[in-house]
C-alpha cells in the first residue's frame, strides 16, 4: 500500500516538472526572442541569413564560423580520402602496415613527433620514463603556443621571406591533439609488458555489448598489443589520422591500432546513416537557434552587461547551450566520417548539458573521450580514487594549459577544483549514509536535489568565467544577482535548477528500468 501510495506521488511530481520545463522554456524563449529582435543593431558577429530574405544570423563565434563555413570543403576532402582508403583495402587487402601507409598521404609537422618515438623507443623500458615522456611533450605543448607555431625567421633572417606564406592555418593549435597521442603511444608502448590493473573477466561480465561477442572500446583500449604493432607508420597514422586530426574526438593507441586490422563492424551501415542524419538535424537546431537567438552576439559585444538580472541569466544559460551545440557538431562530424572508415571512437557528449546535475557527471559526458584519456593517463597513474581532491587540481591545471595558455582557463579550472570539494565530500557521506525509512530516502533525495540545484548554478559560473567573460568578469556577474532586483532572479534561478535535478532524478530511474 505504502509502495503504490508512494509511486502514485512520484507520477504526479512528474507531471509537475515537466510542466514547470514546458513553462520555464517557453518563457526562456520567449524573452530571448524579443531581446534579439530589440537589440540586434547594436550587436557585432551577426551576418545576413538565409532563413527569411531580411535574417540575420549570428556568426560572431570564430570557431563555428570556421567550421560552418567550411563544412562543404571538409565534406570533398574527408569523401575522397575516405574512397581511396576503401579502395586500397578493397583492392589490395591492407592491414596494418599498408593501411598506415595510406592514411599518411597528408604529413604535418614530423619532427617532434619523430623526436618523441625515438624517445619512446630508447626509454621505455626505464623507470623514468613516464618522467621522460610528460616533460617533452608538455614542452613542446608550452612552446607550441608561446612562439605561435615558430616562424622561418628563428632560423635566420635569411629565411624570414618565408613567413609571408605560412598560410592561415594554425598548425600548433591541432597540434595539441597530437601531444595526447604521442603520450598515449608511449604509455600504452611503456606498459605493454606490465601486468594491467584492468579486471578483463569481470569486466566481460558486466559487458553487454562485449557478451555480444563484438569487444567494446573499454576492451580495445586496455588490452595490450603486440610489439610489432608499435611501428614508425603506425605511430604516424595514429598522430595524422586525418577524421580526428583537427579536434578529435581522442582515442588510444591500443584502440586505434587494434582496429586496423579489422575495422569496427558493430557499426552497421543503417546505424551509421542514421547517425549522419541526426547530425544533420542538430545542424538545423544550431542554424534555426543563430537565426533567431543571438546569445553569442550578445556577450562577445558586451551588451548584456547593461540588462537585467534576468536577462543577463538568460543570455548566460543561451550562451552555454550554444557552446555545446556547437561542439556536439563538431565532434560528431569528424567521429562521423571516423565511423566510415572503420575506427570506433569515443562518443563526446553523450548527454545533454541540461541533464547534468553534478559535477563529475557534467565533465564526464562534456568531452567523454578526453576524460577517459585522462583517467588512463593521468587520474590512475595519479593515484587514483586514494587521491580524489589532489588529483583533481593536477587534472584541471593540465586541461586548462592543454586548451591555452590564457589566466581566464586557469580561473576556470581552479574555481571547477574549488566547486569539486564540496561535492566529493557529500559523496563521501551519502555513501555513509543508510535510510532506514521512507522519510529517510524521501529527505536524502530533497538534499541531493538542492545540491544539484547549487551545483549547476557553480558549473554556469565556472564556465563563464572560463570560456566566455574571464576572471575580470566575475565581480560584474556576481553583483548582477547579489542586490535587491538580483535576489528574486536569484531565487526563481535556485528554484529551477532544483526542479531541474529532480526531473533529472526521474530520467535516470527511467533508465533503470530499461532492461
Amino acid at each position: 500500500m505504502g509502495f503504490n501510495r508512494s509511486e502514485r506521488w512520484k507520477q504526479r511530481e512528474l507531471l509537475f516538472l515537466i510542466t514547470y520545463a514546458l513553462v520555464f522554456y517557453v518563457i526562456i524563449i520567449r524573452r530571448s526572442l524579443q531581446l534579439s529582435n530589440m537589440y540586434y543593431k547594436q550587436l557585432y558577429g551577426l551576418r545576413p541569413g538565409w532563413l527569411t530574405p531580411h535574417s540575420l544570423n549570428d556568426v560572431s563565434d570564430a570557431q563555428w564560423r570556421n567550421f560552418r563555413g567550411n563544412i562543404p570543403v571538409l565534406t570533398l576532402v574527408f569523401g575522397t580520402f575516405t574512397l581511396l582508403a576503401k579502395l586500397m583495402r578493397a583492392i589490395f587487402n591492407l592491414k596494418v602496415r599498408g593501411m598506415s601507409i595510406v592514411w599518411l598521404f597528408i604529413i604535418f609537422i614530423l619532427t617532434i613527433a619523430t623526436v618523441n618515438f625515438l624517445l619512446v623507443k630508447i626509454f621505455a623500458r626505464k623507470k623514468y620514463f613516464v618522467l621522460i615522456v610528460w616533460s617533452y611533450n608538455i614542452f613542446f605543448l608550452l612552446c607550441n603556443r608561446v612562439y605561435e607555431g615558430y616562424s622561418f625567421s628563428i632560423f635566420g633572417e635569411q629565411w624570414a621571406f618565408l613567413d609571408n606564406y605560412r598560410g592561415t592555418f594554425r598548425w600548433h593549435i591541432c597540434f595539441n591533439f597530437v601531444v595526447l597521442r604521442m603520450i598515449s603511444f608511449g604509455l600504452d608502448y611503456h606498459w605493454m609488458n606490465q601486468n594491467s590493473h584492468f579486471d578483463e573477466e569481470k569486466h566481460y561480465q558486466r559487458c553487454h555489448l562485449c557478451k555480444s561477442g563484438k569487444p567494446c572500446y573499454q576492451i580495445l583500449q586496455e588490452r595490450s598489443l603486440q610489439s610489432d604493432k608499435f611501428r614508425y607508420t603506425t605511430y604516424l597514422c595514429y598522430l595524422l589520422y586525418a577524421p580526428l586530426y583537427i579536434a578529435g574526438p581522442i582515442l588510444s593507441f591500443n584502440a586505434f591500432a587494434s582496429q586496423l586490422d579489422v575495422p569496427q563492424s558493430k557499426n552497421l551501415i543503417r546505424n551509421v546513416i542514421r547517425y549522419g542524419l541526426r547530425w544533420l538535424l542538430s545542424l538545423l537546431l544550431m542554424e534555426l537557434m543563430t537565426h533567431l537567438l543571438y546569445y553569442n552576439a550578445f556577450a562577445i559585444s558586451g551588451l548584456w552587461k547593461h540588462l537585467s538580472p534576468l536577462d543577463v541569466f538568460i543570455i548566460g544559460y543561451g550562451v552555454l547551450n550554444f557552446m555545446w551545440l556547437k561542439f556536439l557538431l563538431i565532434w560528431r562530424y569528424f567521429r562521423f566520417w571516423s565511423l566510415i572508415n572503420g575506427i570506433e571512437v569515443p562518443e563526446n557528449m553523450p548527454k545533454c548539458i541540461n541533464n547534468c546535475h553534478n559535477l563529475e557527471g557534467f565533465w564526464k559526458n562534456w568531452h567523454a573521450s578526453f576524460n577517459k584519456w585522462l583517467v588512463r593517463y593521468m587520474y590512475i597513474p595519479l593515484g587514483g580514487s586514494e587521491r580524489k581532491l589532489l588529483n583533481v587540481w593536477v587534472i584541471f591545471t593540465f586541461v586548462a594549459i592543454w586548451h591555452d595558455l590564457e589566466w581566464k582557463l586557469l580561473s576556470w579550472a581552479w574555481l571547477t577544483c574549488l566547486f569539486f570539494i564540496p561535492e566529493l565530500v557529500l559523496k563521501s557521506a551519502a555513501k555513509a549514509f543508510q535510510a532506514e525509512s521512507s522519510f529517510g530516502e524521501c529527505l536524502f533525495r530533497e538534499l541531493s536535489a538542492v545540491a544539484g540545484a547549487v551545483t549547476i548554478t557553480c558549473l554556469m559560473v565556472a564556465n563563464l568565467v572560463g570560456f566566455v567573460i574571464g576572471p575580470g568578469g566575475i565581480n560584474w556577474l556576481l553583483s548582477s544577482f547579489i542586490h535587491k532586483d538580483g535576489l528574486p532572479v536569484l531565487g526563481g534561478m535556485l528554484l529551477t535548477f532544483y526542479i531541474g535535478t529532480k526531473l533529472m532524478f526521474h530520467i535516470d530511474e527511467a533508465k533503470q528500468r530499461v532492461p
